[in-house]
């Protein structure tokens, strides 16, 4: 049975596969790469990142020795910014301890930074053969509803017994193709909602689908309610420029530029907490003018309203408290920096004032 399951699949798989780029080479490093960009991140959108990324790091060793700002802004946009100082900081290692050589083994590679348990048997399978099975998202989904598993799927019991179940599957020799083709059918076939069964090449051996329960399998436990922030900043004007500040590299939004500011407190007005905030990342005393945009962005764990004022420079010097780094730009330089998503759409309002306030939504 267990054949017949990875023959059907592998089949189906290779009449059936989307023409991607990744899918068109060998070179360990491009599908390294690519295996980063598409955690918690559709195809389509990735697609242009990928020759974007490529076409200005070819190599390890360009990755490795590229500047950090440039290299957040290549991914600016992409979302999940650790993943690109992960791949450099990886890139550097690869250069110290391997000598430019992207390990071959799913041990060796698992030592390098970033690589979890999912990356270091998708990158090992695909670009080296090792009969190792990688298991995403769409991998847990497939397998949970071709054998019934109606635990958490959060749950790290939960997992690991569908990979005790799903290993004897693994064809020696295929594990690329084999993982390729779980991955695939999750994303185009075995979809989170109103799966397509008609068409997928396992329906004869689902449980899920044998049993109509496909609306309930995979099992997944809700999140606790993410909270809501007001976070207030401020476009600090000063002869003809504004200020922006880097955040530290290592941390949340690690290594991107914003513009000063932070969360509400109790008891505080916007423009007050605008104000105070300013005084304590930069030091400088601003006096705090109208706001002119509200954004509104969700993040995996939480969300934010980013209220920006414009704000007059009073007296000071800027000094990086809370931050790498601060710096006087011209708002048309503003664009040559990598932002966050919610602070892009701060500077879209900044360079397009139509209105005198504007309420938008990343």
């Amino acid at each position: 049975m267990s054949f017949d399951i990875s023959k059907s699949l592998i089949d189906w798989f290779q009449r059936s596969k989307r023409d991607l780029p990744w899918r068109r080479t060998k070179n360990p490093y491009h599908i390294w790469v690519s295996e980063v960009m598409l955690q918690q991140t559709q195809v389509a959108t990735v697609i242009p990142y990928y020759h974007r990324f490529l076409e200005r790091f070819p190599t390890i060793q360009a990755l490795a020795e590229a500047d950090s700002n440039e290299l957040m802004k290549v991914w600016e946009g992409l979302g999940y910014y650790a993943r690109a100082r992960h791949l450099q900081a990886a890139a550097r290692q690869i250069l110290s301890e391997y000598g430019g050589q992207l390990p071959t083994t799913r041990a060796a590679l698992r030592r390098l930074k970033g690589f979890g348990d999912y990356t270091s048997a998708s990158v090992a399978s695909l670009a080296f053969g090792e009969d190792c099975l990688a298991l995403d998202g769409n991998a847990l989904r497939v397998f949970s509803r071709l054998f019934g598993i109606r635990e958490d799927i959060r749950q790290r019991a939960t997992r690991l017994k569908i990979e005790s179940l799903a290993q004897p599957l693994l064809p020696k020799g295929q594990a690329g193709i084999f993982n390729e083709a779980v991955m695939e059918l999750g994303a185009t076939v075995c979809t989170p909602k109103l799966p397509h069964c008609g068409h997928c090449p396992l329906q004869t051996a689902c449980y899920a689908f044998q049993h109509r329960l496909t609306d309930t399998i995979p099992y997944k436990s809700s999140r606790s309610k993410a909270p809501h922030y007001h976070i207030a900043v401020g476009v600090v004007h000063r002869d003809g420029k504004v200020l922006i500040a880097r955040r530290k590299a290592e941390g949340f939004l690690g290594n991107l530029w914003e513009f000063p500011g932070g969360k509400l407190q109790s008891g505080e007005t916007l423009a007050s907490c605008c104000q105070r905030e300013i005084r304590e990342e930069t030091s400088l005393e601003v006096s705090v003018g109208e706001k002119f945009a509200e954004v509104k962005h969700a993040y995996t764990h939480f969300k934010i309203t980013l209220h920006a004022f414009h704000c007059t420079y009073l007296s000071g010097e800027a000094l990086a408290r809370s931050s790498q780094e601060v710096r006087w730009v011209s708002p048309d330089e503003l664009r040559q920096y990598p932002f966050p998503k919610a602070n892009q759409a701060v500077i879209d309002a900044l360079l397009r004032p139509t209105a005198s306030s504007l309420s938008l939504f990343t």
